[in-house]
């Protein structure tokens, strides 16, 4: 019985021995067959590399998964945005809706600036600027201010801010940088999203690099341009590479040293780039979009090179269809890498990080954001642009961090190492082709942050035909009162010299010159408003003196020397909302000033009374390329202050005459206490725009106006026309332009002119 027993036991063990072995076979005959693990590589080339979305189109539409992700530069960007969980179509929504010159401009918009730092526009051109720091000047560590970018990749990666492995991300991916120190390269796998793609687009000379972990990071395509070896090492058995690198240029741009930098950078580019492109096998795939002459700097063509790089990868669309695991699989993986979503928690703080020289803190009155209100990306975004627009930052940028407090929003902000002296220099220079020239140098110095109000002291020497030194100091009061909460007081003091010369003004002949050396303080108690403007209230000092120089028979009564000294009150306002200062496009600027007080003059010892009323507006309109601006000035002093001559004549206190200042007269030909003034301009900006300018304008003026002894004189059907035509530039040095002038009343003749009209 027994027996029988462990037989049957025997007899069933086996069989289920048979069952159980019998499972796996059946298994494996009805699985697919596993796929092999894709990566793709995303080459460097600025804004060539938008064409890496087009391929992206194309992935997606042949239902081609993608494992793991590797790219450098702008490559490092797009694949780093696409493992982040967005789609193609996603990628290209947004790239098309953004303003690549405002991306890349050296500055927050005009107008988001301080006035103090618009008013700076108008002396001197903001191109160019180098700085002072531990006792030795410096220079920007980039062309291009790299705050754009920053602030578009933070707004684009919020939804993975809290992943800091990127194996994690919806797509494992790898950014490529270069340590600027060793020259290696750096494989960057986890930490900060944004930074990592910023840092691998650090173009050298065009962007300044950044600061991770201790290490100096440029753009990855120095040493890495396609990295291969990168995605492989990320376990990718079948690579999709996509090449569109900037080939090299020919010999017709090499005749600069602009040229050859970057036909230099291009070499070490290609060379590294033929060396990966030498380890594809033969399961590989390679996509080379032709995008023809379009080059690393062509950002507005943003559509046309994505439509570029889907056509260069739609011929190949068949043999990635075959590493598509099927519809029904690909939906499945694109349900596996959903991308998250935008958080919006209550904030508990918000901090700032990473100045040593300035008190950001000053200015948290004025952020949007606040403390135990939900986190609001926008409203995070504005505030990151005005502690940019207070000049002073090579980088302001904001995070959101998750601490024991609770979340948080901090504000990284990166002094400019050239700081915190400011260097400015600029020229005036304008010529008649007659006789008729002026030349001066003009350098202005600007300390930042005396303490940690934000106290400035300005100052600013002009050398040459009118010698003149100018200085003031600002002190912020952080009174919490008013629309900026950031009154402030101002003291301010300026030197003069200049040659005056006077003109019979229906004539034109020539009266007198005269040697006029003058001084004026002033103290001020002010408010700016935000980015709109400022209102100033105070009190100011004048002082002239004026020695004739050669007085004309019948102009006797000045032919002796005479100073005049005026004391009173000032109030001035200004509303600044123009994009430039020089050529603007569009925007408006009205500015008005009232001075009322007592006066004496030489040999009198009675204190008169004056009054003096300064307007002047303009408003841009632009259409494309084509702007219309209107100008319009009206000035009115009570009296000159200026004894009379024999014939009752003055030197008028305001001038008018020259180019664009009524075209057609000589500089300053007309004088009076009194001027009304119209100017109307039609410009188009070139589609090219020579080396260091902004652009190159051509266009012309209508103009009518005129000075008058006394305001009573004035009179609309007493008006002087001129008009002028012109080609100018805004170049690094200030305004330029050559122009054509005419008046019926004047002459027709040729202007050359550097600095503002």
């Amino acid at each position: 019985m027994t027996a029988r027993r462990g037989a049957a036991l025997l007899a069933w063990f086996a069989f289920l021995g048979a069952l159980l072995s019998a499972a796996p076979v059946h298994a494996q005959a009805v699985d697919a067959p596993a796929r092999p693990r894709i990566g793709l590589v995303l080459s460097g080339g600025g804004a060539r590399g938008l064409a890496h979305v087009g391929v992206l189109k194309v992935l997606e539409r042949a239902g081609v998964p993608v494992d793991v992700i590797a790219g450098t530069s702008m490559g490092a960007i797009i694949g780093g945005l696409y493992a982040s969980g967005m789609t193609a179509e996603q990628l290209e929504a947004e790239l098309l809706k953004v303003d690549w010159d405002a991306v890349f401009s050296n500055r927050v918009g005009r107008p988001l600036l301080s006035q103090r730092r618009k008013e700076e526009d108008f002396e001197i051109s903001p191109v160019i600027e180098i700085g002072m720091r531990d006792g030795e000047l410096r220079a920007p560590l980039g062309a291009i201010s790299g705050r754009g970018l920053e602030s578009l990749l933070r707004r684009y990666t919020l939804p993975a801010r809290a992943v800091r492995d990127f194996d994690r991300l919806p797509i494992p991916f790898r950014a490529v940088a270069t340590d600027m120190e060793t020259g290696q390269a750096v494989v960057i796998g986890s930490g900060d999203l944004a930074t990592a793609l910023r840092s691998s687009m650090s173009v050298p000379g065009v962007f300044a690099p950044t600061e991770v972990d201790g290490r100096i990071l440029g753009d990855g395509g120095l040493v890495d341009n396609l990295p291969v070896a990168v995605a492989r090492s990320l376990g990718a058995q079948v690579l999709i590479v996509v090449n569109i690198g900037t080939p090299l240029a020919p010999r017709e741009t090499l005749s600069s040293v602009g040229g050859l930098t970057t036909q230099m950078i291009n070499i070490l580019t290609e060379q590294n780039v033929q060396r990966s492109l030498a380890t594809l096998g033969p399961s590989d795939v390679l996509i080379t979009p032709e995008l023809g002459a379009l080059s690393s700097a062509d950002f507005a063509r943003t559509r046309e090179l994505i439509g570029l790089g889907e056509r260069g990868a739609a011929p190949l669309e068949e043999r990635l269809a075959a590493l598509s695991p099927g519809r029904e699989a690909y939906a499945q993986w694109r349900a596996q890498r959903p991308r998250g979503a935008v958080p919006a928690p209550p904030l508990a703080f918000i901090r700032f990080e990473g100045t040593e020289v300035t008190n950001p803190g000053r200015f948290v009155a004025q952020l949007e954001s606040r403390p135990g209100q939900p986190f609001d990306p926008a409203m995070a975004e504005r505030d990151a642009l005005r502690l940019a627009a207070s000049d002073d930052y090579m980088r302001a940028d904001y995070r959101l961090v998750s601490t024991a407090e609770g979340d948080g929003l901090v504000f990284d902000v990166e002094d400019k190492p050239w700081g915190p002296h400011y260097f400015r220099i600029g020229l005036d220079l304008a010529t008649d082709f007659r006789g008729g020239s002026n030349f001066n140098v003009k350098i202005s110095h600007n300390r930042h942050w005396l303490d940690a109000n934000g106290s400035e002291w300005r100052n600013r020497v002009q050398i040459g035909q009118v010698p003149l030194w100018f200085t003031e100091i600002y002190h912020p009061l952080n009174w919490t009162l008013g629309l900026s909460n950031d009154w402030f007081v101002a003291a301010y003091a300026e030197a003069q010299r200049r040659d005056i010369t006077n003109y019979d003004n229906d004539s034109g002949a020539q009266r007198g010159r005269f040697n006029r050396k003058g001084a004026r303080a002033g103290l001020d108690l002010g408010q700016p408003w935000g980015g709109l403007g400022e209102l100033r209230l105070g009190a100011t000092w004048v002082y002239q003196r004026t020695v004739p120089d050669i007085v004309a028979a019948g102009f006797e009564g000045l032919d002796r020397p005479f100073s005049v000294r005026e004391g009173g009150l000032r109030a001035g306002a200004v509303l600044d909302q123009l994009d430039y200062a020089n050529f603007p496009q569009r925007g408006y600027r009205l500015q008005a000033e009232t001075v009322a007080g007592r006066r004496r003059v030489t040999g009198s010892a009675v204190r008169e009374r004056f009054t003096r009323i300064e307007t002047d507006g303009t408003v841009a309109w632009s259409r494309g390329r084509q702007t219309v601006n209107l100008y319009l000035r009206l000035q009115r002093a009570g009296a000159s202050g200026a004894p009379a001559g024999a014939g009752g004549e003055q030197l008028g206190r305001y001038t008018l005459g020259g180019f664009q200042q009524l075209s057609g007269y000589r500089f300053e030909q007309l004088d009076g206490d009194a001027v009304l003034f119209g100017r109307l301009t039609w410009y188009h900006r070139a589609s090219e725009s020579l080396l260091f300018t902004r652009g190159v304008f051509v266009g012309g003026t209508l103009e009518a106006g005129n000075a008058w002894s006394r305001w009573g004189d004035a009179s609309l059907s007493d008006l002087r026309s001129g008009i002028s035509l012109f080609v100018g530039a805004d170049t690094g040095l200030g305004p330029v332009y050559l122009g054509l002038t005419h008046a019926p009343r004047g002459s027709t003749g040729l202007t050359l002119l550097v600095g503002r009209p």
